[in-house]
C-alpha cells in the first residue's frame, strides 16, 4: 500500500469533518428551485471556511 500524498490526506481531513463543518456554519439549504446570488454564495463561503477552520482545530484538540 502506498502512503498518501499530503494533498490526498487533506482532502481526507476535509471530507471527515465536513458535517461538523456544515452543523458550525448552520446554513440552511436553499429551496428547491431557489438559487443564491453571488453575494449570498460569497457569504455562506465565509461561514463555511472559518466553521472548518473551528472544526479543524476542535478535532486536533481533542486528539491532544
Amino acid at each position: 500500500m502506498t502512503e498518501p500524498t499530503d494533498k490526498q490526506r487533506q482532502y481526507r481531513e476535509f471530507l471527515e469533518l465536513l458535517p461538523l463543518t456544515l452543523a458550525l456554519a448552520g446554513l440552511p439549504q436553499s429551496d428547491h428551485g431557489k438559487y443564491y446570488n453571488e453575494e449570498q454564495i460569497d457569504t455562506r463561503l465565509f461561514a463555511v471556511r472559518h466553521a472548518y477552520r473551528a472544526a479543524r482545530k476542535l478535532a486536533r484538540e481533542i486528539v491532544q
